[in-house]
């Protein structure tokens, strides 16, 4: 069987489809160009409008070459399918399998059940943490958690994904150790938040801890973090970031906003005051520290008074 595998969505949707398409490999596929392959895979995007639509034009582009082209089957996956299964199946009947974020186990069993998988599973079993690069070697995206547990009104991740799950520290180190093999000089982490990483054991371990054991156990030139929530950044994180040169002085905080009235509208923990400290204290540990980060405009009750408290926030920091 040719794949052509399309990635749309997050750096977090990449690894998910580098995953899918190292047990494909390992049960027979052959990667191949979109133009040439018998089955075209699509790990969708459905987090805002801009993303369901390139997912729905990029499906419905996949449909015209299974009409024209080599292509024998058309497989939609992922964030879009998991939301809007019932709406998609109505719409895109050429769409041969659908399957969401709960149902990527049922991949290769239901490509086999068609015909269009023909190798043998893998002595022992694929490697959970087995990929394939789907786009550039030297930089590379490691997901060290899946879900999110956090309750914001404007986001409907944890619906799609389920609640924050930590993966093992020994899988994801030896899944950096992969990833270094494979050519791999900077390591981006990736999460929904990374700062609840480990929480769940309770005993003091947290995001420090899992970079210490990356850079105790690895080669990797650099690692960079993104998407760590403010209310979760703690002194042990910004002291390792102070003191590791391989640890890149880069954070993506999104903050969303910066009026107190609308976080609290957001549902979000923090207030202006304790972001502001937050930047501050991160600033004076690390002075060459770049930080990213997301705001929502527009957000349900907005007033202009609140837009310009965030325009003035953003000034100032």
């Amino acid at each position: 069987m040719r794949l052509g595998l399309i990635s749309l969505g997050c750096d977090k949707n990449t690894v998910d489809s580098e995953r899918m398409l190292a047990e494909l490999v390992g049960h027979g596929a052959e990667p191949a160009d979109v133009d040439e392959a018998e089955v075209i895979l699509v790990n969708t995007c459905g987090f805002i409008d801009a993303a369901k639509e390139e997912s729905i034009e990029t499906i419905l582009e996949a449909e015209r070459l299974k009409r024209e082209g080599a292509c024998r089957s058309v497989v939609a996956v992922g964030c879009m399918v998991e939301r809007y299964r019932e709406e998609m199946e109505a719409s895109l009947p050429e769409v041969d399998l659908l399957l969401g974020l709960r149902d990527l186990d049922r991949l290769v069993p239901e490509l086999r059940e068609r015909g269009l998988l023909q190798g043998p599973a893998p002595a022992g079993g694929a490697h959970p943490g087995e990929r394939i690069p789907v786009a550039a070697r030297h930089v590379r995206y490691l997901k060290v958690s899946e879900g999110c547990s956090h309750a914001c009104a404007f986001c409907a991740i944890p619906l799609w994904r389920g609640k924050h799950r930590s993966f093992e520290l020994e899988r994801i180190v030896a899944e950096a150790q992969r990833l270094e093999a494979q050519g791999a000089v900077e390591v981006n982490l990736v999460a929904q938040d990374l700062a609840h990483w480990g929480r769940e054991q309770r005993d003091g371990t947290d995001i420090a801890t899992l970079v210490e054991a990356l850079l105790r156990e690895t080669s990797i030139p650099w690692f960079r973090l993104l998407y760590i929530y403010s209310a979760g950044l703690r002194e042990p994180l910004v002291e390792l970031m102070a003191s590791e040169a391989r640890l890149l002085s880069y954070i993506d905080m999104p903050i969303q906003h910066a009026s107190d009235t609308v976080l609290h509208r957001m549902r979000r923990p923090e207030r202006a005051a304790t972001l502001r400290s937050k930047v501050a204290r991160l600033r004076e540990a690390i002075p060459e520290l770049t930080l990213r980060t997301t705001v929502l405009v527009g957000f349900p009750g907005e007033t202009d008074a609140e837009f310009r408290e965030l325009v003035d926030f953003l000034d100032e920091v």
